[in-house]
């Protein structure tokens, strides 16, 4: 498998004026790019070994934009039930979407409330 993880590590991003502060450290970034699997294991998004991860920095004239795969058995979804396999984490690169039933297992704790 072969997955690009992209680290936004500029001190000002235009789509994130208030970045978390760890992000902005310098030690931070040079460990994005010297372990970035044990850095995204941190975050709880552990891959599958011989996963090839690609470390990509934005800059003032370049911006990324990340696009979570599309979980399978979710083809025949609309465009409303694929926007809730989306998270916060997914978006910036640090985890990828929930699956159908991680999805499922939300919902069901959700309403458990």
């Amino acid at each position: 498998m072969d997955i690009s993880i992209l680290f936004l590590v500029r001190s000002n991003h235009s789509c994130n004026p208030h970045p978390p502060a760890h992000c902005q450290r310098s030690a931070y970034r040079a460990r994005a790019v010297r372990d970035p699997s044990g850095l995204l294991a941190e975050f709880g998004t552990v891959l599958p070994e011989g996963t090839a991860i690609r470390v990509h920095d934005s800059t003032a004239d370049l911006r990324y934009l990340v696009v979570p795969e599309r979980p399978p058995g979710t083809d025949d979804w609309s465009e409303e039930r694929l926007a809730a396999l989306v998270t916060r984490d997914s978006l910036i690169g640090v985890a990828q979407a929930l699956t159908p039933a991680q999805l499922a297992a939300r919902e069901t704790a959700a309403t458990a409330m």
